[in-house]
């Protein structure tokens, strides 16, 4: 069956990477360590996926931004202890290695900065495998459409040839701007409910779920 997509583009941190937990208690004992207010699980989540400037704006809305790279280094030291140990959710690997291998071609967008994101894809072993990819401290950040009209313009895609993986409110509003249809994935940072009203092709419960889907739609 003729493909429907040809450019694949996936969030990072909770679509590929089960991070959301590590960045909600990296961002919790870091206002923790500067006497800041601390956002609820609920309040940390939201903000996964954009860059670290604006997630901080959002959640600490009182504090001068000449305080963000203070508390932006204790979140990197408390999100760095974590990270050793976050994996891929299961099977993502394998579902990256199927899609490449089925010959579409695969993109990033993500609210890590680059270094951030060359050190997920280094210790997952999975650089080999994305085209093009794009990072908060790279341009526009999600929800603005910027982030993925660049990949887009990199790699020649078209917009109605171009399909946005994600777990956050902030994917679907960024493909929707960008006039990109889109899957949301109901197993990461924001609950289903909130992908929905972005009007995603599915939203699946499942990693598993989501490799049948796309190998059997996209």
């Amino acid at each position: 069956m003729p493909k429907r997509f040809d450019f694949l583009v996936f969030d990072w941190d909770g679509t590929l990477m089960d991070s959301a937990e590590a960045i909600v208690e990296a961002l919790q004992n870091a206002c923790c360590d500067l006497d800041l207010p601390v956002p609820t699980s609920d309040g940390a989540r939201y903000i996964i996926g954009m860059s670290l400037h604006d997630a901080l704006a959002h959640i600490l809305p009182g504090l001068d931004p000449s305080e963000h790279p203070r508390v932006a280094e204790r979140y990197r030291h408390h999100f760095l202890v974590r990270d050793r140990e976050t994996r891929l959710f299961p099977g993502a690997a394998e579902a990256i290695r199927e899609l490449h291998g089925a010959g579409f071609t695969l993109g990033i967008a993500t609210g890590k900065s680059r270094r951030g994101l060359n050190r997920a894809l280094e210790a997952t072993g999975l650089s080999a495998y994305f085209h093009a990819t794009r990072c908060a401290d790279e341009g526009y950040c999600k929800p603005h459409p910027g982030m993925l009209t660049a990949l887009m313009a990199q790699v020649g895609a078209q917009a109605d040839r171009t399909l946005m993986i994600g777990d956050t409110s902030h994917d679907m509003a960024m493909a929707r701007d960008a006039g990109v249809a889109r899957v949301g994935v109901g197993y990461g940072a924001h609950v289903k409910a909130a992908l929905v009203e972005y009007g995603p092709l599915v939203c699946v419960d499942a990693l598993s779920e989501l490799r049948t889907w796309l190998m059997t739609h996209a």
